[in-house]
């Protein structure tokens, strides 16, 4: 489908050696801090220390970490077969029954100690739950232990998220190549997930946005299913995952003839993402990178603060096993950047009920400075060098 050069082969999947180390470093964090365990929730905490790929339900799915000691895996009896077919370290394995209560089982193999660290994620039910099965149990929140510990990126999360950038970025070159007026917006995320799906992300699209003209004023988009015409300004946001590490690319071009003025703003966007990158070193604080995107906004007399036109949200997130985790870049967030940190770099322009411009780029810390995932937008005209 595509006459693009083939993708260098996808890197290695985090293995069982990865997963015990990670573990063993909660350990090392809960014993410098004084709690006694690390409670995780289903969801992508639980995938970073196990590999289980299971989201939260209403039937509580827990690992339990001891300061010291094997960990424990909390799941209902019936699904221990799927669980132990998906787990990819060594766990004890504690079950219930349905008309068991999940949350004392949570704790039934932990005796050492009562003060437990919660990933945040639990939802205030489950911890109720929790108090009320074991109230002589200390429930408290992690104090960023998962966040910290999930916000550097090792070489091999790295070398995962690069692979799953590179699938996307061919695909938005393909999607581009497909463009012809006429073209609804689901055919062309159908197109967008084929591909993704052909190229060897993990079940094609994890997202993807499609929008043409006025609906590229709206940060995520208006459920019209929009026809493209000739001279309209197109704006595709996509992404997927690879062994669950995301890739999130944002392109905006003309399609046929530019716009003027859409094409001033696209070039103050590009010089505001350039400025973010710039600005990121290490050490300095996440709200110094979206200080530095918005200076130039201003300069331009855009803005300021989140007035509109400008930009309306934080100039990036990080990225990895979510979409949007932190450190953020945003005003406020004092987070000093280190080696591995993952962000996106987005600070798009929005011009209320006309358009907006988003360019959409992630780097990586290195202890030199910031690397780009992807090669920023080439052009308004031909993003694609």
């Amino acid at each position: 489908m595509s006459n693009s050069d083939p993708l260098p082969a996808p890197p290695a999947f985090i293995n069982t050696a990865t997963f015990t180390q990670r573990i063993r470093a909660a350990q090392s964090h809960l014993e410098a801090t004084g709690f006694d365990a690390l409670a995780v929730n289903a969801g992508n905490s639980l995938r970073y220390f196990t590999g289980v790929p299971w989201d939260a339900t209403e039937r509580l799915i827990a690992l339990v970490i001891p300061r010291k000691g094997k960990p424990v895996m909390i799941c209902p009896h019936f699904e221990t077969g799927s669980l132990q077919a998906c787990l990819r370290t060594e766990t004890e394995i504690a079950t219930w029954q349905e008309d068991e209560n999940p949350a004392l089982c949570a704790f039934a193999l932990y005796t050492a100690g009562t003060r437990i660290a919660l990933d945040p994620d639990f939802t205030l039910g489950t911890v109720t739950a929790m108090r009320r099965a074991r109230p002589d149990l200390v429930l408290e929140d992690d104090n960023g232990l998962i966040s910290s510990m999930r916000a550097c990126k090792s070489a091999e999360e790295i070398a995962l998220v690069s692979h799953a950038m590179a699938i996307t970025l061919q695909v938005h070159k393909d999607a581009r190549s497909f463009l012809k007026p006429g073209l609804l917006a689901s055919e062309i995320r159908h197109f967008i997930d084929t591909r993704h799906r052909e190229l060897g992300a993990d079940n094609g699209s994890y997202f993807c946005a499609v929008q043409f003209g006025h609906a590229t004023a709206y940060p995520h988009g208006i459920p019209d299913n929009q026809v493209l015409q000739e001279n309209d300004l197109v704006l595709i946001d996509t992404g997927c995952r690879l062994d669950g590490y995301h890739s999130d690319i944002t392109r905006t071009f003309a399609f046929g003839k530019p716009d003027p003025e859409q094409e001033r703003i696209w070039a103050i966007e590009k010089e505001a993402q350039y400025a973010a990158f710039n600005a990121a070193r290490i050490g300095a604080s996440c709200h110094e990178v979206d200080d530095a995107a918005r200076v130039v906004l201003v300069r331009h007399g855009l803005g300021p603060d989140y007035t509109l036109p400008g930009l309306p949200h934080r100039t990036g997130h990080g990225i990895g096993l979510s979409i949007h985790e932190a450190p953020y870049l945003v005003r406020g967030n004092a987070t000093p950047l280190k080696a591995g940190h993952c962000m996106s770099n987005e600070p798009m322009i929005v011009v209320p009920g006309q358009f907006g411009i988003r360019l959409e780029d992630h780097f990586y810390m290195t202890e030199d400075g910031p690397r780009w995932f992807t090669e920023p937008a080439y052009s308004f005209t031909a993003p694609f060098n």
